[in-house]
């Protein structure tokens, strides 16, 4: 039979830890912006505005073609779907946004 070599547990561990690798930073720095301009090119507020825009160009084109009641009723619905759209654009865009 072989002999069991024995370790005190003292050489395998030493009773103080080593200095870590790694330097602090001397200084701790701060962004002065909260958020990065490349955040607002998000899909879904990109489609949204898309769809806002798409509409508001029908709506030049059929004013030039003469279409004035067609052109009425997209201005009544516009009226309301523009501020609604872009609150919750809003609000998404802040719901969703990991600072």
């Amino acid at each position: 039979m072989r002999k069991t070599q024995r370790f005190s547990f003292r050489k395998i561990f030493p009773p103080y830890p080593k200095p870590s690798l790694t330097r602090p930073r001397p200084f701790k720095t701060y962004s002065f912006v909260p958020f990065s301009p490349l955040s607002l090119l998000d899909p879904t507020i990109l489609t949204i505005g898309g769809i806002v825009l798409g509409i508001s160009i029908i709506e030049r084109i059929l004013e030039r073609w003469g279409v004035i009641d067609l052109v009425d009723q997209f201005a009544k619905v516009m009226r309301f779907v523009l501020p609604v759209t872009f609150y919750s654009a809003l609000i998404y865009f802040f719901a969703t946004f990991m600072f």
